[in-house]
């Protein structure tokens, strides 16, 4: 593999594996995959045994056998398009209470694939497995055969079970909120961490007028950047410019990346910068931590919908995005990092920590007024951010914190129809110097 190649494969495979998360087909077909295989090997096993009697198996006539693997290959197959209308139920249900962009959460439940999978591939095995029950009906029965069938429908039922109790809790918007927070806390983790051999650079972020651009020549959003693979495309002492940012959508044709001095480039070594940006048909939280904030608010703006009208909803949406945004705004993002072969990468468009506040709080604070106790959350978490980074020594995001805090007052101040007694609570609350934990509920 060449060092151009590196870059569209690393990031293929990244993607490749991101699908297959998201994906209710690829995990169950390997798991029917593992079906066939198994009623392949245990047939073998029982043609080498013939009637010698083997431990910890089942012993039964032909036509018991016969009966028996019959009923679980119909009972599975009926389960399976029942365990098919719950899935699709729930995947309804989150797109309508929560938000359409959640849905990816319920996809990409292991358990539910896994469960999909076991139906199907039980059914399979006991298909393939009736052939070889052949002989007298009063004749026994390929042991290890039925014994295996026997064990994969008790553990499909158990399975089941175990995803009916899953798929209860999974709707419950707190264990929703929790894994999108806990995912996009994983992202923040992997912007901490500095590629290998990369150190941060104060490389101006301006281009100058002569310099080559390298167009995108598909359409979609960005989900991926390499920055290693990038910088690996050009020479040494060469400067790259990303013209994008993770989680942007980019239209066929727009600038991708700006480079100067203008390098002597072949096609290949434009096919490497390109391939070094991966473009997806729909957005992921691969490396874009503000999707995840994104589909939080989304929740919450449901919540705080005439139509949905769920108030601790969206305050337990509030209080997770708080926790997002505690980690966030302690995180440096580096505009600009260099190799130390003089190449240097900047990125000028990425989203900087005032615009993650907008992001996180503008359309909240724009939709509680008219409730109280979501008003009083935004107070709290804004509050609690403010002496969190006061104290983790980053006083400059403290203005754009607080003008969230005197927004959403003047938004309280103009809403009517709220009780005064109710408005000057929550100036007080607002203005008090105590911990904001400390005024409850």
């Amino acid at each position: 593999m060449t060092e151009r190649t590196k870059p569209a494969f690393a990031l293929r495979l990244a993607a490749g594996t991101y699908r297959f998360r998201e994906s209710l087909f690829l995990l169950p077909t390997l798991v029917v995959a593992g079906g066939l295989a198994l009623a392949a090997l245990t047939t073998r096993i029982d043609d080498a045994i013939g009637d010698r009697p083997i431990p910890l198996t089942v012993s039964m006539d032909t036509t018991a056998a016969t009966w028996l693997v019959s009923t679980v290959a119909g009972a599975m197959i009926t389960t399976a398009g029942v365990v098919f209308s719950l899935t699709v139920v729930s995947l309804q249900l989150a797109s309508s209470q929560f938000s359409p962009r959640v849905m990816r959460s319920f996809i990409r439940d292991r358990l539910s694939q896994l469960v999909i999978g076991l139906l199907v591939a039980t059914f399979v095995y006991c298909v393939l497995t009736l052939p070889s029950l052949r002989g007298e009906g009063t004749g026994p029965a390929p042991r290890v055969s039925v014994t295996v069938a026997i064990v994969l429908a008790v553990v499909t039922v158990v399975a089941i079970i175990a995803h009916l109790d899953h798929l209860a809790h999974r709707l419950q918007v707190g264990h929703l909120a929790r894994d999108i927070a806990a995912e996009g806390l994983a992202v923040i983790g992997r912007i901490r961490a500095e590629p290998r051999g990369l150190t941060r650079s104060e490389a101006a972020l301006t281009p100058p007028a002569s310099v080559l651009r390298v167009h995108t020549d598909t359409g979609g959003w960005v989900s991926q950047v390499d920055t290693a693979r990038l910088l690996a495309a050009v020479p040494a002492g060469t400067t790259v410019r990303l013209e994008t940012r993770v989680g942007a959508y980019l239209h066929q044709g727009e600038p991708l990346v700006t480079v100067w001095p203008p390098p002597p480039l072949d096609d290949g070594a434009e096919r490497a910068l390109a391939a070094a940006v991966a473009v997806s048909d729909s957005r992921t939280m691969q490396q874009d931590v503000d999707f995840a904030l994104r589909q939080l608010v989304d929740v919450g703006l449901r919540a705080l919908s005439a139509a949905i009208n769920d108030p601790s909803t969206a305050v337990e949406v509030t209080l997770r995005v708080g926790g997002l945004m505690r980690e966030l705004l302690v995180t440096d993002f580096a505009r600009a990092v260099t190799d130390g072969r003089g190449r240097v990468l900047v990125r000028p468009w990425d989203l900087d920590h005032t615009e993650y506040i907008a992001h996180a709080f503008d359309q909240l604070r724009q939709a509680a007024p008219p409730q109280p106790q979501v008003v009083a959350a935004l107070l709290r978490v804004l509050r609690m951010l403010i002496a969190h980074v006061e104290q983790a020594g980053r006083p400059e995001h403290v203005p754009a914190l607080r003008a969230q805090i005197d927004l959403l007052l003047d938004g309280v101040d103009a809403q009517s129809g709220l009780h005064p007694h109710d408005v000057a609570r929550l100036h007080a609350m607002a203005a008090d110097a105590t911990d904001p934990a400390e005024h409850g509920r």
